[in-house]
């Protein structure tokens, strides 16, 4: 909308044609008329001349956003200059057309509908917002039988737009379409397609009718196009016949040729519109011819001035009702700016006034006009920017959806968020306003090209991500069966080490659908849960016995506390080595108590044997593992010290290992274990191999003790 908007100027005043004038009347007004003004014509000055127009500039298209109404373009206002004498008759554009929105074919906006005859009553439609499809059908057949193209231009397109939107709101209703598919949508989520469409009757129904309406309105066109044809010629016989008055006026009776002038004037205003590329030229000639008839026209100078008079007050209404228009506000622009061609198109109808009237009256109305445009443009070139910052925001939301489209999603969670993001940005996409025509529709078309590769990914995932999850389903049931068939197992050690693998193995595996993971979970989990409580009933029961046997070592040491030595020292040695044997054969006691134990049963059997070598001391035990340090050289001590030591770190080997396997038991029930499980393995793994090594170094020093006693 580069150029300026400006209604049509005024053509060439026409002359009105006065009330009805009897032959006697102006036969009573010429006999009037001096011997002067008959031999001399008037003068042209004396004839109202119409103000020179400047060639109007051409007003651009509006485009409007998708499928927004046009904004009415109308002719632009020519300015006036000034003649020497008189101004001359303005020239006038043709109007410019503007688009339909559905389709090619133009509508001239400057013409005036032709008007409904007045026994004709108007058809009232209804509210059919609140209407279901088939009413809405219904009104449309009315409005198309009866065949008024005024009720069918004003109603047709604000039914089609409520058609498709109550359309819209029962498929949503019918579960057809989701309620997210506000502008794009994927059709369902799990990927399923609903095939059946139970609207495409009604469907076809309105777009059988809505063509017949397009037709009816093309037909429409050409018809008007034609009656304009038809309406030029019967404008040009009539100038043909007002030339024929001015040749006939110093022949025949004056008030005859006036009242032929009258009702000619009357049936040019009877006839309708003719084609804009003809208007200027024939309104033009018609008021030359008009103001020639006048000049010639022998009659009273009151008759005509009176005819002024009545000229220049009907102008006069009409700068009132401009200057009105001029102080509407911005938002009613548009209905003030079409209200203004009306006032010009009546302006153009109305004959001319005195010569002394002349430019003023037609400076007070091109003033109030110049005002509209001026705002009329303003309003427009807001509009066009607006539009322009709403073809940058809606492409940078397509750059939105194509860099999310460019993505590699592999996981449900980031599909989620992402069609999260995706339908915030189309609900920004319905905030924002129209682009122009041209730019709204390639935007669109670039924003739902990029939605639907979006879906599509999507639902392709999901398709392929079903196949998956049953496949982790069978690979998990198999896990579970294996599970179920060691649960009652009592090999502690070997089948905590398979349950583990086991729960690796299921953490490796992906997904199952939501409805089953739960109840693959807890049969899984069922099964291992019987395992290690029964392991852990088993680790009960040896913290029972550890205390029981923490007992019996206490009543072995006061046992050997209290035993008497007899005068054979070799039953003696026998007794304290028999000690021995009972202490390692009652097993593991708590380990908090174990030193203390120790340390206790060592004092009370050394106490004995120092007794026994006191009694013989060439009486050596075979092992000489507890004879008293006394009697041993430092070697011996030596090797004494290091097998306890060795005795000690085996025992405190076995209880760790015991307390991790039993941990192992109890973190294999909980989430993100493995780290941890696989960490115990290691050290147990690591300390099995150092209780064999110490196990190797202990049997050492037994046998250099053999070796020795021998």
């Amino acid at each position: 909308m580069s150029e300026d908007l400006k209604p049509i100027a005024p053509e060439l005043e026409e002359v009105q044609a006065q009330s009805d004038v009897t032959v006697e009347q102006v036969a009573e007004m010429t006999g009037d008329i001096t011997q002067e003004e008959i031999t001399q014509p008037a003068k042209v000055t004396e004839v109202e001349e119409a103000p020179k127009a400047e060639v109007a500039e051409e007003a651009p298209k509006v485009e409007a956003a998708e499928e927004a109404p046009k904004a009415e373009v109308v002719e632009e206002t020519p300015k006036v200059e000034a003649a020497e004498e008189a101004p001359k008759a303005e020239v006038v554009e043709e109007t410019p057309k503007v688009e339909a929105v559905e389709e090619a074919s133009k509508a001239e906006v400057a013409e005036e509908a032709p008007k409904v005859e007045a026994a004709e009553e108007a058809f009232e439609v209804p509210d059919y917002s609140e209407m279901g499809l088939k009413e809405i059908l219904d009104v449309f057949q009315t409005l198309l039988d009866r065949g008024d193209m005024q009720q069918l231009y004003k109603h047709a397109d604000s039914i089609k737009a409520t058609f498709y939107k109550t359309l819209r709101k029962e498929k949503i209703a019918s579960g057809f379409i989701a309620p997210s598919e506000e502008i794009i949508s994927d059709g369902t989520e799990s990927g399923e397609v609903v095939s059946i469409n139970p609207f495409a009757e009604v469907e076809r129904g309105f777009k059988e009718l809505y063509n017949n309406y397009r037709t009816k309105r093309n037909a429409y066109a050409r018809e008007q196009e034609q009656n304009k044809e038809k309406n030029l010629q019967t404008k040009l016989e009539i100038i043909e016949q007002i030339k024929a008055l001015v040749d006939r006026q110093s022949q025949e009776d004056m008030g005859q040729i006036f009242s032929e002038f009258g009702n000619l004037q009357a049936q040019w205003r009877a006839t309708g519109q003719v084609p804009q590329s003809r208007m200027k030229d024939l309104y033009e000639t018609y008021n030359h011819n008009v103001e020639v008839f006048y000049d010639n026209v022998k009659i009273h100078k009151e008759l005509r001035d009176l005819d002024f008079k009545r000229n220049l007050e009907a102008k006069e209404e009409l700068c009132v009702k401009a200057e009105a228009l001029a102080e509407t506000e911005y938002d009613n622009i548009v209905a003030a700016f079409r209200a203004l061609q009306k006032l010009h198109e009546e302006w153009k109808e109305i004959g001319p006034v005195s010569k002394e009237h002349r430019e003023s009256i037609w400076e007070r109305f091109k003033a109030a006009t110049a005002i509209i445009n001026k705002k009329h443009q303003a309003y427009f070139d807001s509009l066009k920017q607006s539009q322009r910052e709403n073809f940058e925001a809606k492409s940078a939301l397509c750059e939105e959806v194509e860099k999310i489209v460019a993505m590699e999603i592999s996981d449900s969670g980031t599909w989620n968020k992402m069609t999260k993001t995706i339908t915030d940005i189309q609900a920004k996409w319905k905030a924002i306003g129209f682009a122009s025509k041209k730019d709204n529709v390639k935007v669109y078309e670039r924003f739902r090209s990029a939605c639907d590769q979006f879906f599509e990914a999507k639902k392709a995932f999901y398709a392929e991500l079903k196949e998956q999850m049953q496949h982790n389903l069978k690979l998990k049931i198999d896990l579970c069966e294996k599970a179920e068939a060691v649960q009652h197992s009592e090999e502690w050690r070997k089948t905590t080490s398979y349950l583990i693998d086991l729960q690796k193995q299921w953490k490796e595996i992906g997904p199952v659908s939501r409805k089953r993971t739960e109840q693959v979970w807890r049969r899984f989990r069922a099964a291992c849960d019987t395992f290690f409580n029964n392991k852990e009933k088993h680790i009960g029961k040896q913290k029972s016995q550890y205390e029981a046997n923490h007992q019996l070592k206490l009543e072995l040491i006061d046992e050997i506390n209290a035993f008497e030595l007899s005068d054979n020292k070799g039953e003696n040695f026998e007794a304290l080595k028999a000690f021995q044997s009972r202490w390692n054969e009652i097993g593991f006691v708590p380990y908090k108590e174990k030193n203390k134990l120790q340390a206790a049963f060592k004092k009370a059997l050394d106490s004995k044997f120092d007794e026994v070598r006191a009694q013989n001391d060439d009486y050596r035990p075979r092992y000489g593992k507890y004879s008293s340090d006394a009697n041993l050289s430092k070697a011996e001590r030596s090797l004494r010290s290091e097998r306890d030591r060795l005795i000690q770190k085996y025992v405190k080997k076995e209880q760790d290992i015991a307390t991790w396997e039993n941990n192992m038991g109890f973190f294999s029930k909980t989430k993100n274990a493995e780290t941890y499980l696989a960490k115990m393995r290691k050290e147990i793994e690591v300390a099995r191999e150092e209780l064999a090594e110490l196990e190797e170094k202990i049997k050492a020093i037994d046998s250099q003790f053999e070796e020795r006693n021998e």
